[in-house]
């Protein structure tokens, strides 16, 4: 039974949400693009990219769960960094969060077809390494970001775990919290990996529950340790709220 219902689900993905994903996909891409170039761009830059991605996450019947969302002050702008479990965490954040922000990530993504072009119009920032003088300006251009009063989001591993488990946390998001005073609040994906492995040669999304789980934001505190102790407490609180299944530090050689 178990194998006729995965059979089921990978045709019901090729042959129904495939297409449909295409057109939405798209649709969102054009509408970002143009809301953003006559309109708002805070307000289309985020609100076609949450829609979209909740109805994915719809159309493939996944379950999602969110918790923490108290732990919010509406009127307060955070960085928040998440681990990086899989390409649904992009999914999970945009569509539940319901905060609206600005992404930080890779520059290769601005070559994806339609929606790197949307992520451009909308300000999104790509972190570019190639350079000193670039990584300054990613840094500048998030910077003006949140001093407009933006939330930013940030994977701090940089790259999507090869098993589950976590890998280091880079220091950039935390030294612009520092910088502009701003809380950091940890976010913790788990499912993602479970949805989509980051493996050579599968294709298919497998059926599982997902769940984004916000933590209580590390509130800004002057000292010359701060960054590193926010960071420290950022990475606990994101690993303890990993199932128990990839709790743990693993090496990621893609970081």
């Amino acid at each position: 039974m178990k194998y006729i219902l995965i059979f089921l689900y990978r045709l019901y993905q090729l042959f129904i949400f495939l297409p449909i994903f295409i057109v939405i996909t798209i649709l969102c891409a054009v509408v970002t693009v143009v809301g953003c170039r006559f309109g708002n761009g805070h307000f289309w830059g985020y609100y076609p990219g949450k829609y979209w991605s909740r109805l994915i996450c719809y159309l493939l019947l996944l379950p999602i769960h969110v918790e923490g969302r108290e732990n919010l002050d509406p009127k307060q702008s955070y960085v928040f960094v998440s681990n990086h479990q899989g390409a649904f965490d992009i999914f999970l954040i945009y569509g539940f969060l319901n905060r609206n922000f600005k992404w930080m990530m890779k520059k290769s993504l601005r070559k994806v077809p339609f929606l790197g072009v949307a992520c451009e119009y909308a300000h999104h920032i790509f972190v570019d390494r190639s350079g000193a003088s670039k990584i300054r300006k990613t840094y500048d251009n998030a910077r003006e970001i949140l001093k407009e009063g933006m939330s930013l989001v940030v994977f701090p591993e940089g790259a999507r775990t090869f098993t589950g488990h976590m890998g280091v946390f880079r220091r950039g998001a935390f030294m612009l919290a520092s910088e502009l005073q701003l809380p950091v609040c940890p976010l913790t994906i788990n499912g993602s990996f479970n949805v989509k492995p980051r493996m050579k040669d599968i294709y298919w999304v497998f059926w599982h529950p997902m769940s984004l789980t916000i933590h209580k934001p590390i509130p800004y505190k002057p000292g010359d340790d701060h960054e590193r102790e926010m960071m420290a407490e950022a990475y606990k609180a994101v690993m303890d709220g990993l199932v128990p299944e990839y709790q743990g530090y693993e090496e990621n050689l893609d970081q």
